[in-house]
């Protein structure tokens, strides 16, 4: 069963091309957005978080999040939105809906789950410098 599987990333990522890659190799469609131009408003980011602890809302590979400006551990859900919303590169990538179900992070299990992919693949590991900046 292929799906079609709505994709926020940060343009140039190369962790993000990858991802986006083996969703393709595995003959899904993809609708590519951009998630820092994308105009988010609480009732559409939330979603991507709801079931998950605040700590992990957040790219870690932020430069705020990385310098220690930003403590994701430390926030509870409003503050953390808030955030979120007034600078997209805090927020966890990539984000994905797909079969009216919205996931952060690239897990290819849980995406495998929500797709009904036949065959799962091994996720990318480690992370990529291009992916760390706004620029």
């Amino acid at each position: 069963m292929m799906a079609t599987i709505v994709f926020y990333e940060k343009p140039g990522c190369q962790t993000n091309a990858r991802q986006k890659t083996i969703l393709l190799e595995l003959s899904h469609t993809l609708v590519v957005r951009n998630i820092l131009s994308e105009p988010w408003t609480p009732e559409t980011l939330l979603p991507f978080f709801e079931n998950r602890p605040v700590s992990q809302w957040f790219n870690r590979a932020s430069p705020r999040v990385r310098s220690g400006e930003i403590d994701p551990g430390s926030l509870n859900s409003k503050e953390a939105l808030s955030l979120l919303l007034s600078d997209h590169l805090l927020i966890r990538r990539p984000l994905i809906e797909l079969s009216g179900k919205y996931l952060a992070g690239f897990d290819l299990e849980e995406i495998s789950k929500v797709a009904g992919f036949s065959k799962p693949v091994l996720a990318e590991s480690g992370s990529d410098p291009s992916c760390r900046s706004g620029e």
